[in-house]
């Protein structure tokens, strides 16, 4: 398992909408616009494609000092020594996935709309939580939406917090200022014409850092 020194600072942690022919192409200029984490999704069922494609974006990811979580497959992030993985809730039992990972690894949570499932998460060694739909999300357009309070009040929790679903360099810096430390985007990075202008307008949200 790949460890990093330090935290990356707060910014855009992109998410990967495979599988897509230039995937590769377009997470370098993600990160080549600031991207601060990148989550390798992909749900298709392709498992030889899936750990070219990771074991590459690991390789990218390095030489950007950025950490590279796998969304939702523990062996595979084991696999290629990912620097983590992202967990779809509190139903995985995060003790374990860190005793098979490392201590060092990072794991990030689902919490969707739920402080206390964010509460029992950060007690169990969450490196991070996720909140969300804040938004209309291309990716999920059924999905509960999330009121903004949620940030503020989660704002005790200890540990750094991403906020989800359907949000662009338009409508993100409320989030910003609620208190998220990463903003999530798919759609508005990896389907947008110049991924690294796109990418580099969130980054731009959290110049001050």
């Amino acid at each position: 398992m790949n460890t990093l020194a330090t935290w990356p600072g707060r910014g855009l942690y992109a998410v990967t909408d495979g599988p897509r022919t230039d995937l590769l192409e377009a997470v370098a200029q993600a990160l080549a616009g600031g991207a601060r984490l990148l989550q390798y999704r992909d749900e298709s069922g392709d498992a030889p494609r899936r750990h070219a494609e990771a074991t590459a974006l690991l390789q990218l990811c390095r030489t950007h000092g950025v950490p590279l979580i796998i969304d939702g497959d523990v062996d595979l992030a084991r696999a290629i020594g990912a620097h983590g993985v992202h967990l779809s809730g509190i139903e995985d039992d995060i003790g374990a996935v860190r005793a098979e990972l490392g201590e060092h690894a990072i794991i990030g949570v689902s919490c969707r709309g739920s402080l206390p499932c964010a509460r029992v998460a950060a007690r169990a060694g969450a490196s991070y939580i996720s909140f969300g739909t804040f938004f209309l999300s291309p990716t999920k357009p059924l999905a509960p939406r999330v009121s903004i309070d949620l940030l503020r009040q989660s704002a005790a929790l200890g540990v750094p917090r991403v906020a989800i679903g359907g949000i662009t360099p338009d409508n993100g810096g409320s989030l910003v200022e609620a208190g998220a430390e990463y903003l999530a985007a798919i759609s508005a990075v990896f389907r947008a014409t110049d991924v690294r202008a796109a990418a580099q307008r969130f980054t731009d949200m959290y110049s001050s850092d």
